[in-house]
């Protein structure tokens, strides 16, 4: 194992405890107030009812490309991927409106 291998492992280990610091943490604090579980909770419900109609209304289909080796698609996992791609854009589409509507209020104002 060389350099690269080293700094590349240390490199994950990092963002990993990154990612485990920013969701404990919060939680740790929110106990103070638990009025801030609760808003938390019902995004986070949000979210997973949206991931839901998304997933609802994606396709199952799989190109025959895709069903052999290397990748192993089955029309589950297709249905899946294509559930988060249509949250992602739905969530998007919903920040940028976002975006635009608080810089025109801004502007007005």
């Amino acid at each position: 194992m060389d350099t690269y291998d080293i700094i590349l492992y240390v490199g994950y280990a990092l963002v990993g405890l990154g990612a485990v610091f920013a969701v404990v943490l919060p939680l740790i604090k929110s106990l103070d107030d638990p009025k801030s579980l609760l808003k938390t909770g019902l995004g986070v419900l949000v979210i997973f009812v949206l991931f839901f109609i998304s997933y609802s209304i994606s396709s199952n289909e799989v190109l025959p490309k895709f069903e052999g080796e290397p990748f192993n698609l089955t029309p589950q996992m297709s249905q899946i991927v294509g559930g988060f791609l249509v949250t992602t854009y739905i969530l998007t589409i919903i920040a940028v409106v976002g975006i635009v509507i608080t810089e025109l209020n801004k502007a007005i104002k």
